[in-house]
């Protein structure tokens, strides 16, 4: 999950921040209309670049890592990495809407870490629209689920038939 800042934006000219407000907050931004330039504080100055806003970092992916034969997608694994490790082949199973109710748009990576071809099945009533397959290549080849309706999907990425 991102970390969320508030930040306060100030708006006016360097000389009305000098009398109203001399000091601008460390995280606190101000917009010069006369030059259009942002200005940031750091508790003691105003700077002229924005190398101080790193307060909001990229959201990380994360890792379900699974070792058996088959596995179904949970409602956990939206927006993560689900990362397969077996000698053995690997089924990975798309339930009903109905059963897991993944919003619209949710994104799962898949990642083929062992040697067991993964492959991804549709339960009843379930559509996956790929090209050409529904298999990932081989060993650490990776694939993103995509849902496109209640009970569509595609599968993109490092696949074969």
């Amino acid at each position: 999950m991102p970390v969320q800042t508030q930040i306060q934006i100030r708006r006016g000219t360097a000389s009305q921040w000098t009398t109203t407000n001399p000091v601008l907050a460390a995280g606190e931004l101000g917009l010069e209309t006369d030059t259009g330039y942002l200005k940031a504080g750091n508790g003691s100055s105003l700077w002229t670049s924005l190398t101080y806003i790193n307060q909001i970092p990229f959201p990380l992916i994360t890792t379900n890592a699974q070792s058996g034969t088959t596995y179904t997608l949970a409602l956990s694994d939206g927006q993560k990495n689900v990362e397969l490790n077996n000698s053995a082949a690997i089924t990975v199973t798309i339930p009903l809407n109905a059963t897991v109710a993944f919003p619209i748009g949710t994104q799962i990576q898949l990642l083929q870490t062992g040697a067991g071809q993964v492959t991804v099945a549709a339960t009843a009533g379930v559509t996956i629209n790929s090209n050409p397959g529904l298999k990932l290549r081989g060993q650490w080849s990776a694939a993103t689920l995509i849902k496109r309706a209640s009970d569509t999907w595609v599968l993109v990425g490092d696949i074969t038939a």
